[in-house]
């Protein structure tokens, strides 16, 4: 009886346990251990390079010898049925050493017309953003970049006209 109920409180610890969480690990004393940076974005590098997740995104390092991983190459393709549609979008991305804290700062190098990207700079806005504007450090660049895609999805995006295809922002 005592087992049983042993059994229940671990399941109902393990039911509760926050998404926030995906990237930490418990010590067997209940104690959270925070995942490093250079941990998390290795993680995320090799995933990339495996292929694994969303297959129309993709990213990695700018340079392979960045050792604090810091700056990285995106691609968006565009989705189906959008003005977006056959296009391929370049990025460029910034994990600064508060990153997985806070999201990354991403900017478009290919032109793109969205309300969530600075006309001027191609800087994204973070707060027009679902998943920059909900983050936490459970998150990566595929979120973000995922998120960025359904953007281009949305009603008031999908039938924006863009600007010629292969310009970009200064």
């Amino acid at each position: 009886q005592q087992q049983r109920n042993y059994d229940e409180l671990v399941t109902i610890e393990v039911d509760t346990t926050s998404h926030t969480e995906k990237n930490n690990a418990t010590t067997p004393s209940g104690e959270v251990v925070i995942v490093p940076r250079n941990f998390k974005l290795l993680e995320e590098l090799e995933a990339s390079e495996k292929g694994v997740g969303e297959m129309s995104i993709s990213f990695g390092l700018t340079d392979p010898g960045d050792t604090f991983l810091s700056h990285w190459n995106g691609g968006i393709l565009g989705p189906h049925g959008t003005q977006h549609d056959g296009r391929f979008y370049e990025l460029k991305i910034h994990c600064t050493d508060k990153y997985p804290n806070v999201p990354p700062e991403v900017r478009f190098v290919s032109r793109i017309n969205m309300p969530c990207v600075d006309q001027k700079t191609g800087k994204v806005i973070i707060a027009r953003v679902h998943a920059m504007r909900n983050w936490n450090r459970s998150m990566g660049i595929e979120e973000v970049l995922v998120s960025l895609r359904m953007e281009m999805c949305s009603p008031g995006n999908r039938g924006l006209r863009q600007p010629m295809e292969g310009s970009t922002f200064p």
